[in-house]
């Protein structure tokens, strides 16, 4: 059944994610796993619910997917060290944004926040909160 999300809910759910991701890092990040992992699951899991966010009528297959492609494209491109890219990344935001030195771990965090955002999506979101997008039959 054709449907699209509330955008409120899903855009109150990225940012109390992106809360917590910041939680993660400044309150809790002398916790070596959680300065190690947990920040890139819950940035994956930002993202996916800004995705679900702007393209509200894709399903949630697709929004994984486009998480993923775009969370390992980000992570790639550590790899890439030009002088403007390294600058932008010396910026509190850049370097939340774009990181700075490739990890393979991410890979293994951004599919686990994605993976999450599935199965809240999938599982945890009552359909209440997913407006049928069929018209009314008269």
């Amino acid at each position: 059944m054709p449907f699209k999300r509330n955008r409120i809910i899903y855009g109150l759910l990225m940012i109390g994610t992106l809360f917590l991701g910041l939680a993660s890092r400044y309150l809790l990040g002398e916790i070596v796993f959680v300065r190690a992992y947990v920040g890139d699951v819950l940035w994956a899991l930002m993202v996916y619910f800004g995705f679900a966010t702007l393209f509200n009528h894709r399903s949630a297959r697709t929004i994984g997917l486009a998480t993923l492609l775009f969370s390992f494209g980000i992570e790639i491109s550590q790899l890439y060290h030009a002088l403007w890219i390294d600058n932008l990344r010396a910026t509190r935001l850049g370097g939340l944004v774009l990181g700075f030195t490739f990890v393979w771990s991410d890979l293994v965090c951004y599919s686990i926040g994605v993976g999450i955002g599935w199965v809240i999506e999938t599982y945890l979101i009552p359909d209440h909160y997913k407006l049928n997008d069929t018209p009314a039959s008269e």
